[in-house]
């Protein structure tokens, strides 16, 4: 067996903290072959399965043996064709399935792609916190210094922070990430927000990447806007989309960049360097869901709306006062004031042992984020509200 020495891991590798979700899963796995039943509000992994007749789609074309060959690593044209039709259909936005529309390996991997195109050794970039990890990471793999600024819902709020740490010495910040509806906050804007951020960065020559993934995971009659309904957007911004979410096929891995052709070209260009595209059954079955009414689209939604308010008011009787989120599939909570002290690891590390439901510790996010935990609507209603029974027995009788 070869010395520990001899293999020695790159430096970036220096770069990357304790992964808190993995140590929290591990816990949670631990329990449970011990028989102890978790309810798991942890990570964002929708437990539907896709529609039947999207995997009926993909049974049909995973037959057909020139399917099994290398696929198009840009997108099949059809799909890319669809993801044209989406945007026209639900945003009113006009893209040039040739340049405009490239398909990724889930958004993860075209958005950590992306900033390896975008991004080197020296170069910065701005990203509101709390954040979910890959926007911070992706960057700091990159070689690149990520500029940590409050997120805000009020665009001056949100431009005066980003001015504040752009003053500070250093070289000018070339991208913005932003993420509406957010993670892991459930935070949302409006289309006024995002033409404001817009008109910033472009006096500004700032570039702007928009994960979109949650984009219709929205309740109360709130409609998520594009950034790509900002007139000109196209100019300074790229936005993703995924398949994970709306259509719970967050295994298939299908995900989508659309916007400025330069910024589409480059992110081909090193897609080019690391995979050769998706499976050509999932894209064909991705088409099918892509073209279903939309109203199937917004059962999802209403499927999370009905867990969100379960979990709220569970929790309400308990005396945990949480905001009732416009968007996203989580619900983002200020720890009781008595487990404040311990900070949002140690409270989920109870909830888990005591509660027997895991959460996301807020830290997990960044320093913004101590102070609160994350909990996904991953479970159905009456696992939820077995779970807010048993949080709220925790929040009365344990003695911290």
């Amino acid at each position: 067996m070869a010395d520990d020495n001899f293999i020695k891991p790159a430096e970036r590798m220096r770069l990357l903290p304790e992964y808190l979700f993995g140590r929290l899963n591990a816990a949670k796995a631990s329990m449970r072959r011990k028989g102890r039943d978790v309810i798991d509000f942890g990570m964002g992994n929708p437990d539907q399965p896709a529609d039947e007749f999207i995997v009926d789609k993909m049974q049909a074309v995973i037959h057909d043996v020139k399917a099994h060959r290398y696929s198009d690593a840009k997108g099949i044209p059809h799909l890319l064709k669809a993801v044209a039709h989406h945007y026209k259909a639900y945003y009113d936005v006009k893209l040039d399935p040739d340049s405009e529309i490239i398909a990724t390996i889930g958004s993860k991997e075209g958005l950590s792609h992306l900033t390896l195109a975008l991004l080197g050794f020296g170069d910065r970039c701005l990203v509101p916190e709390p954040a979910f990890p890959v926007h911070v990471w992706s960057a700091v793999i990159a070689g690149a210094e990520p500029l940590m600024f409050p997120l805000s819902d009020d665009a001056g709020t949100f431009i005066a922070s980003m001015e504040k740490v752009m003053a500070g010495p250093g070289p000018k910040p070339k991208l913005l990430f932003l993420n509406f509806p957010h993670n892991p906050t459930a935070t949302t804007v409006t289309l006024d927000f995002m033409q404001q951020v817009v008109d910033y960065c472009r006096s500004n020559s700032i570039f702007i990447i928009h994960d979109f993934a949650y984009k219709d995971i929205t309740f109360d009659g709130y409609t998520a806007p594009s950034i790509m309904q900002v007139e000109g957007a196209s100019e300074l911004a790229v936005e993703f989309i995924t398949m994970s979410k709306s259509y719970n096929m967050a295994g298939w891995r299908c995900g989508f960049c659309v916007g400025n052709p330069r910024v589409i070209k480059l992110l081909g260009q090193i897609k080019a360097y690391y995979d050769y595209g998706l499976f050509t059954p999932i894209q064909v079955a991705s088409i099918a869901a892509l073209k279903q009414p939309r109203e199937s689209v917004n059962k999802v939604a209403r499927k999370y709306e009905k867990r969100r308010n379960v979990l709220i008011e569970g929790l309400t009787r308990g005396g945990w006062d949480i905001p009732r989120p416009r968007g996203a599939m989580f619900v983002w909570a200020g720890l009781p004031d008595k487990f404040l002290p311990g900070g949002s690891l140690k409270f989920s590390e109870i909830l888990l042992d005591e509660a027997e439901v895991l959460v996301s510790p807020g830290i997990g996010f960044g320093e913004a984020g101590e102070g609160f935990v994350r909990m996904s609507l991953v479970e159905n209603t009456e696992r939820i509200r077995q779970a807010t029974r048993q949080i709220n027995r925790v929040l009365k009788d344990y003695r911290v």
